[in-house]
C-alpha cells in the first residue's frame, strides 16, 4: 500500500480558480463515493464536485454488483457533473471520456493498457480500473455521477470480474513510480480536458474529437463478443462505436445490433 492521498495538495492543483473543479472531498473511509455524490446532487452540490475515499466498503459497479476496496490501494473517485447543454440520450457517453482519461494515466507511467468497452480499462488479462456514470433522476437539475476505481498497488485475493478478469495494479503492470496523488491529480485534469470537449460539442464523441481515440484504444471492436444484457445475450462481432458511445454488434445473420449498456465478455 502507499501513503495516504495528499488532499491538500489535490485542492491546490484542481480547485477553481487554479484548477477546474468547484469541490474536492477526501473521505478516509464511506460505503460508495457513487452514492454519496447522488445524495449531494439532490440537494444542490455544484457541477465538478470531486469525492474521494481511500477506503470504499460497499462500492457499486454494473448491474448492481458491490466490490470492497482496501485502503491505499488504489484511487476510487466519483465526480458529479451537471452538462446542461447535453441531451439525455447522450450522457451515457461519458463512459468513453472517463476510459480516455484513465488511459492517459496509465500510458503516462508506461503501462500498455487497452480499453474494454463500456467501462474497464485491461492490461493483459486484467482488470485495471472500471467506470460507472449514473444519471441522478431526481436532481433539480440535469447531473451524472461518474465512478471512476483504478487499481494502483496490488489488492490482493479479489473475487474475478464477469468474464474471469482477475484485477491487476498499475504496480503489477510495471509503472513507474505510481504515486496516487499525482496520478489523481493528473486523472481529473485529463477527465476535465476531455469532458469540457465532450460538452462543448454537446455529448456528440465526434465532434469532440474522442470518437477515433477511443475506437484506437478499444480491444472489444473487431472481437467475438458476448453481450450480457438485462433480457438475454447478444453474440457476434463488435464492428463499431458510434458517436453516443453504443457499440454495434454484427450477428450470424449479418444484421446489425446496436448496445446502449450490457457486460460486455470478449469470445476467444
Amino acid at each position: 500500500m502507499s501513503e495516504p492521498i495528499d488532499a491538500a495538495a489535490l485542492r491546490a492543483a484542481l480547485l477553481a480558480p487554479a484548477g477546474p473543479y468547484s469541490a474536492v472531498h477526501v473521505v478516509a473511509s464511506t460505503g460508495s463515493t457513487n452514492a454519496d455524490l447522488r445524495v449531494a446532487a439532490a440537494e444542490g452540490a455544484a457541477d465538478r464536485t470531486v469525492l474521494l475515499a481511500e477506503e470504499q466498503t460497499s462500492g457499486q459497479g454494473r448491474r448492481g454488483r458491490s466490490w470492497t476496496s482496501p485502503p491505499g490501494a488504489g484511487i476510487y473517485l466519483s465526480v458529479l457533473l451537471r452538462p446542461s447543454g447535453v441531451a439525455p440520450e447522450r450522457l451515457g457517453s461519458l463512459a468513453v471520456v472517463a476510459g480516455l482519461a484513465v488511459l492517459e494515466v496509465a500510458r503516462s507511467v508506461g503501462v500498455e493498457a487497452v480499453l474494454k468497452w463500456p467501462n474497464d480499462m485491461l492490461a493483459g488479462d486484467g482488470k485495471l480500473a472500471g467506470v460507472l456514470s449514473e444519471l441522478v433522476h431526481d436532481a433539480p437539475e440535469p447531473a451524472v455521477v461518474l465512478g471512476i476505481g483504478l487499481n494502483v498497488h496490488p489488492l490482493g485475493d479479489v473475487e474475478p470480474g464477469p468474464g474471469g478478469l482477475r484485477a491487476v495494479s498499475l504496480a503489477e503492470a510495471g509503472a513507474r513510480d505510481p504515486d496516487r496523488t499525482a496520478l489523481t491529480t493528473s486523472l481529473l485534469h485529463a477527465l476535465h480536458e476531455r469532458e469540457q470537449a465532450w460538452r462543448a460539442a454537446g455529448g456528440d464523441l465526434s465532434a469532440a474529437g474522442l470518437l477515433d481515440a477511443y475506437r484506437a484504444a478499444c480491444a472489444t471492436l473487431n472481437s467475438r463478443v458476448r453481450v450480457l444484457l438485462p433480457d438475454g445475450e447478444l453474440e457476434g462481432e463488435a464492428v463499431d462505436i458510434d458517436r453516443t458511445g453504443q457499440l454495434v454488434v454484427r450477428t450470424a445473420d449479418g444484421s446489425t445490433t446496436t448496445v446502449f449498456a450490457g457486460d460486455v465478455v470478449h469470445v476467444r
